[in-house]
């Protein structure tokens, strides 16, 4: 200990030793942490109450792989439509580019035309970048294009290392630096994809590998990325969970003990245990500036973080929407919906067709008094999203008033109530419907003819409508 350098931290202005380092643990059987991870039983979540202090990096960003990871869960997207949505990617980011990245596989003729289409857009964010195999064919294509950084796929667990390489950490470990090596030597800055981080042995292999990567980035002066990567969801955000699970945990160990800078961490998420956007926001809070997510969570088995999940986790977290454009979301999800075909779950946060219907009859009478009682936030504003009302047996006179409102834009002075002759008449033709023995909500379409023919039997000065 009496060798360990005392140093000042200008994070926090105190006084700190030097942390001891963390040699690679080379082991002749892999360690699967079985005690957590018991296959026939379900994962287990340990605490040691080892608490980690908050690090929120004064600059976060979002990073896309919508184009990745979320292409590899279903039909390829077409060139157009890679463009156009990396058209609406940029759009969303806003003037400073908190969407920072996307990333583009290269393999077939397809994705190489639409990575030049959106290179030649001349956009500073999202920059594009790529995912390539480790091979220095793949590496020269990648300068080829033009790209400065490229995705590289370095699995970390004993899972992976052992079962699916057949290699010992050794041998992983000097495979995976030759490779990076190799990308280094040809001008790209790599980013690393920690594969499986959350089963893998954090102070055994994690933390040595990248002590290596930054002597790299070092003597190449190249920046060097790493992503930890939740391959199977099982990260927790619990203060006090023990390692490999811990998320702040993998962060902490990643800036204190593998001198990795937040500005080179990013989280991916996967959401196997509901728990890629709470994972990506703790991430952020403990130390990584980057947060990696596809729209609307599309990606393998069940899916990535929803990027418009952590644009709004950015607003809540910073105070600031920072110039992102939210309304754009809302043009995104019906863009996937009427042209890809896409069919986003209707009880989706911020882009399903229900996320802010109400069908509760006390529910719609609160809303009609004020809509911040049932509604998040002004969506009709961050998200061109007026809150709605869906008329079924449930919703009641105030229901249907405020359907009318809603449908019609009736606001101040000539907003219906729950009191006007034409509600009153539409609630008596509800009731028989479903007193007939209807179950479907109401349509608009149906709505409408019933207001239609309900006027007609009204003077002009009974409603407003």
């Amino acid at each position: 200990m009496e060798n360990r350098k005392v140093f000042m931290n200008r994070q926090n202005n105190l006084l700190q030793l030097e942390e001891h380092l963390y040699p690679l643990v080379d082991v002749s059987h892999p360690n699967v942490f079985r005690n957590l991870f018991p296959y026939d039983e379900v994962p287990k979540i340990a605490f040691n109450d080892r608490i980690v202090p908050h690090n929120f990096p004064e600059e976060i960003w979002i990073t896309d792989t919508t184009f990745r990871d979320g292409q590899q869960s279903r039909a390829p997207y077409t060139t157009d439509q890679i463009v156009t949505i990396y058209d609406y990617l940029h759009r969303l980011g806003g003037p400073k580019g908190i969407i920072r990245q996307s990333e583009f596989f290269l393999y077939s003729k397809k994705d190489r035309d639409a990575v030049y289409k959106c290179m030649e857009r001349g956009y500073e964010f999202p920059e594009v970048t790529s995912w390539i195999r480790a091979s220095k064919k793949d590496f020269e294509l990648v300068k080829e294009i033009g790209m400065k950084e490229t995705g590289i796929l370095v699995s970390c667990s004993d899972y992976h290392i052992f079962y699916k390489m057949k290699m010992t950490r050794r041998e992983a470990l000097n495979h995976y630096l030759s490779v990076v090596r190799e990308c280094l030597e040809t001008g790209i800055a790599p980013r690393c994809h920690f594969e499986d981080i959350t089963r893998s042995d954090i102070h055994g292999f994690v933390i040595p590998f990248c002590m290596e990567l930054m002597k790299l980035g070092e003597e190449y002066r190249i920046p060097v990325k790493i992503r930890a990567c939740d391959t199977m969801g099982y990260g927790v955000n619990f203060s006090g969970a023990v390692i490999p699970r811990s998320v702040q945990g993998i962060i902490y160990g990643l800036l204190t003990h593998g001198g990795v800078p937040s500005a080179l961490i990013e989280w991916h998420g996967h959401n196997d245990f509901y728990k890629a956007v709470t994972n990506s926001t703790t991430a952020w809070l403990y130390g990584a500036c980057g947060v990696n997510c596809s729209l609307f969570g599309i990606g393998e088995r069940t899916g990535n973080t929803p990027l418009e999940a952590m644009v709004f986790e950015y607003a809540q977290l910073k105070g600031t929407l920072d110039g992102m454009d939210t309304t754009v979301i809302t043009e995104l999800a019906e863009y996937f919906t009427k042209e890809i075909g896409y069919k986003i779950p209707p009880r989706t946060p911020f882009v399903g067709k229900n996320f802010n219907v109400t069908r509760a009859g006390i529910h719609a009478d609160g809303l009609l008094k004020n809509e911040e009682i049932y509604n998040i936030f002004d969506t009709e504003k961050f998200l061109n999203r007026p809150v709605l009302v869906s008329v079924s047996n449930t919703s009641g006179l105030a229901g249907i008033a405020h359907w009318i409102n809603t449908y019609f834009k009736l606001k101040g002075a000539n907003a219906v109530d729950k009191n006007d002759p034409v509600v009153i008449k539409i609630k008596e033709w509800v009731d028989e419907e479903y007193e007939s023995g209807r179950v479907t909500v109401i349509t608009d379409d149906e709505l409408i003819a019933v207001i239609d023919k309900v006027k007609a039997g009204l003077s002009k000065e009974d409603t407003v409508i």
